[in-house]
């Protein structure tokens, strides 16, 4: 009977512990299932949502148009251009193989790369951004379900290749890459919109869902301080002369020396910014901005600013000349054999002496030069708003030598870039104030609000107005009567320095590689242009007076009269200038025994440069104008480059700017004659043929 009484408590505790198990598996499956809740509640919840949304919603992009790149005057130089881009909602797409066979066809793509990417699980895919008219209206007309196309906008440059490193180029999401487009790409770019459309589980567009549109916002318009016209004159210039001397490259930067506005900049070579893909990288880069070179005697414009500014040296102070000078055990040549002789330090400069310079340098001292050097803003960024700006190379002051001290003196031993250098030099002309260049003028929105304005920049003030106005009198008799004669232009005052630096290379310099430059102002005494020309590995002539002050002169020649500056006399009454020039004759054409004979009788030397019985080009063209006894190189064979004609058009009625600028699309010069608003007459007549370059002289009423 006690048996019988033990059985049902066992049996009871069996079960009782059979039903606290299944509870606590119960309760660990609840607690897993709280967990995995709370985990999609608060961890995974953006991410379901987000998904639900991709199933259940297309948002298809509409990109922003980019604001418009004007110059100064309001010319457009970069605008936007609606285009088509093809989209993909793989989702709505039925048989991605087919799909991708039709569209491959028309876009030329690869079919089976398209077919794989039409079968990755997303809500939204590029096929192809940006094509044309014809190939999108090709498209559409395959009606394919899944395939769409929107509107997109497309970088255009109208006029191709004239500013490019100035423009620069954007990506294929209208992104800036280069130029301005890059460094005001905040201002440009604007922000992006989007439409929104539902569409229910099987992939159909739900009829009455609320399909929203987000409009996009456009960007800025930024405005330039180039002046398209003197871009253009500078341009065409740059052409000549790069064919005219076979060089590598070349530069010319103009800037306003009262304010810091570049008005043009140009580099050879150049690019297409509308097919920037087609050409190299290295032809993308700004040499004006981020090459450094040797600047040779351009740079004797900041010694002498220095000198006259410490007072170690007067106008009347007395050199001596024997044709070089030793420095720690190294001789420092002066390009003239034999040297200069006595001279006064306006002869020096006049002159561009390398010894006279060297014992100004050492009167210096490192101290004081390097003071000087470094408040004109050399070693360090000069801040214009593009990218790639180099610092150049400056010795570190604490390692400096007498020898470095002789050599920088002349423009040797330090690297600057060409922005440096005019920056630098438009502090003289504009009575010793610094100013930081800018290339931006304006930011304005769609309404025309001014978002960021132009202000003067000034940075500093690197010597007295009395000393700069003395050098400014100094530069310009360079022109009239020193080493920059060919860059006088009849009724203008221009002073400035020519340059010509021997390029440094692997332990050492290189021979047969120089930079020819010429650096300068106009008017003298008032300037309102400050220009740079460097033309790099010229083949044949390479001093900087002979090739580089000219291109300065043609430059000149047709700015200063767009600019409205009027004509005046030298400081000395041009006359020693007009007597201290020749104009080259023209002997084209003419038998190398004639042609040496005319160029005699201008008072001219002459050098054969080829084998031949007649004539067939000469450097310098006829009608420069040189200092007495230059010699011209003749060539026999070949022409340097071939000139073409152009047809002169009508100029009558128009105004002075009106005419300047027809005349420069067709690469003429203008001479206007007389005053008045409107074109009187013209020579050459309308509709004759003239080459390119040649001048046509307007009368105005």
């Amino acid at each position: 009977m006690g048996e019988n009484c033990v059985a049902p408590t066992s049996s009871h505790v069996t079960v009782r512990k059979r039903v606290a198990i299944l509870f606590l598996c119960a309760t660990v499956i609840m607690a897993g299932l709280v967990c995995r809740l709370a985990y999609l509640q608060f961890y995974k919840s953006a991410w379901l949502a987000e998904n639900a949304v991709d199933q259940r919603v297309r948002d298809i992009p509409v990109e922003a148009k980019r604001g418009i790149i004007f110059d100064r005057n309001g010319r457009e130089l970069a605008v936007s251009i609606s285009t088509e881009s093809v989209y993909a909602i793989p989702a709505e797409i039925r048989d991605p193989e087919e799909t991708a066979a039709k569209l491959a066809a028309i876009l030329a793509l690869d079919a089976n790369n398209l077919a794989a990417k039409l079968k990755k699980r997303q809500a939204f895919m590029w096929v192809k951004r940006k094509i044309d008219a014809n190939t999108a209206k090709a498209v559409k007309m395959l009606n394919l379900p899944g395939i769409g196309l929107t509107q997109e906008s497309q970088r255009y440059y109208p006029h191709d290749n004239v500013a490019a490193h100035i423009l620069g180029f954007t990506g294929i999401d209208s992104q800036g890459l280069d130029g301005v487009e890059l460094t005001f790409d905040n201002y440009l770019r604007g922000r992006p919109g989007s439409i929104v459309v539902e569409y229910d589980a099987r992939g159909r567009e739900i009829p009455q869902a609320t399909h929203r549109f987000v409009p996009p916002t456009d960007g800025h318009n930024i405005y330039l301080t180039i002046d398209i016209v003197i871009q253009q004159i500078v341009e065409r210039e740059l052409e000549r002369v790069v064919k005219d001397t076979q060089a590598k490259a070349a530069t010319i930067i103009i800037m306003k020396p009262d304010t810091g506005e570049i008005l043009a900049l140009a580099n050879r070579p150049d690019y297409n910014p509308n097919r920037f893909a087609e050409y190299s990288p290295k032809l993308w880069r700004n040499v004006a901005v981020s090459n450094a070179y040797e600047p040779g005697s351009t740079f004797k414009i900041i010694t002498s600013a220095a000198a006259m500014s410490e007072k170690v040296v007067r106008l009347e102070d007395r050199f001596f000349d024997p044709g070089s000078v030793e420095v720690q055990g190294r001789h420092i040549r002066c390009w003239k054999h034999g040297g200069h002789g006595s001279q006064s330090f306006t002869q020096v400069v006049e002159n561009s002496c390398n010894v006279g310079f060297v014992n100004i340098g050492l009167r210096l001292g490192s101290e004081a030069f390097y003071d000087y050097i470094e408040e004109f803003g050399f070693g360090r960024l000069t801040g214009i708003d593009l990218p790639g700006e180099a610092k150049g190379i400056l010795i570190d002051k604490t390692k400096v030598k007498p020898i470095n001290i002789a050599t920088m003196a002349i423009g040797q031993s330090i690297a600057v870039t060409p922005i440096q250098l005019l920056t630098a030099v438009s502090a003289v002309a504009n009575d010793g104030q610094f100013n930081r260049p800018q290339i931006v003028r304006e930011v304005r929105d769609k309404s025309g609000q001014i978002i960021r304005g132009f202000q003067v920049d000034v940075i500093s003030r690197v010597m007295e107005a009395s000393v700069a106005r003395e050098l400014k009198g100094i530069l310009e008799k360079v022109v009239e009567e020193g080493t920059g004669r060919n860059a006088y232009i009849e009724g203008f005052r221009i002073a400035g320095k020519t340059g010509t630096a021997q390029k440094v290379g692997g332990g050492g310099y290189l021979p047969d590689k120089y930079v020819a430059s010429f650096i300068g102002f106009a008017p003298a005494d008032h300037p309102q242009v400050a220009m740079l020309v460097i033309i790099d590995e010229p083949v044949g002539l390479y001093y900087g007076g002979q090739i580089a002050a000219p291109v300065f002169a043609a430059v000149m020649k047709d700015v200063l009269p767009y600019l409205k500056v009027a004509p005046q006399a030298s400081a000395s009454g041009g006359a020693e200038s007009k007597e201290a020039h020749i104009v080259v004759p023209s002997v084209i054409n003419l038998p190398i025994a004639d042609a040496i004979q005319a160029l005699q009788k201008a008072g001219l030397a002459s050098r054969i440069e080829e084998a031949g019985e007649r004539i067939a080009d000469q450097i310098p063209k006829p009608g420069s104008r040189v200092p007495k006894n230059s010699t011209i190189l003749l060539y026999t064979q070949t022409p340097r480059y071939i000139e073409g004609e152009v047809t002169v058009p009508d100029c009558t009625g128009k105004s002075l700017i009106e005419a300047t600028n027809l005349l420069a699309e067709l690469g003429l010069s203008i001479k206007p004659n007389g005053y008045g608003t409107k074109a009187l007459r013209q020579d050459p007549a309308p509709g004759s043929k003239v080459v390119v370059g040649s001048v046509v002289t307007i009368y105005f009423e």
